[in-house]
């Protein structure tokens, strides 16, 4: 007979609590009794969770008592509270950038590194979503030819900046097909019909934390220290799931027909690449899928053992929510719990 456990959903007032507390429900997931948690302010609100209404909590190291599973749907809050929900018995998944790259803490994405989690001290790390979605097909290609470089430009959607950013759009794109004045709020320029390419703060180096996340994260994701990685992040007008450009070099020369032989069976990927048909990855068609969707596989001009993907994903799915609750999962299967 299946176990059930004890789960809390940390920031399930925002949209990425909102996907998990969503694809539990989706999942089925053994969920015995589920606590939802957020900032006093929120605290009061009602949540729906299945045929139950869930009373918004306030997020406080109390709230862990007996808690087995902990979601952290990502903010500063991790930094203070994921220690005390471990301190108190709970595995932490994490959805923030606090804890992904420490030695000790796993960063996982199960269709690549699930064995990962064999070794966690209480605190799993989910990454970032365009980590995510880059790493699920990359892996079957560095077994199959071992990657040397990558350069990656992504187009991510203003959900990926919050609730708050898909208004701000909403907004703005309404302002101006109606000639009115534009006053940015979230992002530091007009998002509306223009794209802007500063995601997070800059670096002395020059990129941006967002760019290094997807160079370091990767790295460590697929256990390879010496892969290069060199990336641009730009926020674009969509509202949900991001698309990212992919140029990658082997050792082994693979051909366009090799790549999608290889892509076809690799977990959690869709290929779609039928030029005759049109038939490409878009965010259009990504949306409240869990699957990274990937195509315009074609070889580079300019190197023999480079090919170039395209590849979309919903990034508050298959770049959050589902990633994390997928990581719970294997460890149930493992029986992996505290």
């Amino acid at each position: 007979m299946a176990k059930y456990h004890q789960v809390a959903v940390i920031g399930a007032t925002g949209a990425v609590g909102q996907e998990i507390l969503k694809i539990l429900q989706e999942r089925n997931f053994p969920v015995a009794d589920i606590k939802v948690l957020a900032s006093s302010r929120s605290e009061g609100k009602k949540i729906k969770f299945g045929s139950t209404e869930l009373v918004v909590e306030r997020a406080k190291p109390e709230a862990f008592k007996g808690i087995e599973i902990a979601f952290f749907a990502g903010g500063p809050v991790s930094k203070e509270l994921v220690p005390e929900a471990v301190k108190r018995g709970a595995v932490a998944i994490d959805n923030s950038s606090a804890f992904r790259l420490e030695p000790s803490v796993p960063l996982v994405v199960p269709e690549v590194n699930p064995e990962d989690v064999e070794n966690h001290q209480g605190v799993i790390a989910n990454p970032n979503c365009s980590t995510i979605i880059l790493v699920v097909p990359l892996k079957p290609i560095h077994d199959a030819a071992q990657i040397k470089r990558v350069v990656v430009s992504t187009y991510q959607a203003v959900s990926g900046a919050g609730r708050e950013a898909v208004d701000e759009l909403l907004l703005q794109t309404k302002q101006v097909l109606q000639g009115e004045p534009v006053q940015p709020q979230i992002f530091p320029y007009q998002i509306a019909f223009n794209l802007i390419p500063h995601i997070d703060t800059f670096g002395e180096n020059g990129y941006s934390r967002e760019e290094m996340k997807l160079l370091l994260e990767t790295q460590k994701i697929l256990h390879d220290t010496k892969l290069k990685i060199t990336a641009t992040t730009v926020r674009v007008p969509v509202i949900r799931s991001h698309s990212e450009s992919v140029n990658i070099e082997t050792e082994k020369k693979l051909t366009p027909e090799k790549i999608r032989e290889i892509l076809v069976q690799a977990p959690g990927v869709v290929v779609q690449d039928d030029l005759p048909a049109l038939q490409y990855p878009m965010p259009l068609f990504a949306s409240y899928r869990d699957e990274v969707f990937v195509g315009r596989i074609r070889n580079d001009y300019s190197h023999d053992r480079a090919f170039n993907l395209w590849i979309a994903a919903d990034q508050l799915r298959k770049g959050a929510a589902t990633n994390a609750v997928q990581i719970a999962e294997i460890l149930i299967k493992r029986d992996l719990l505290n």
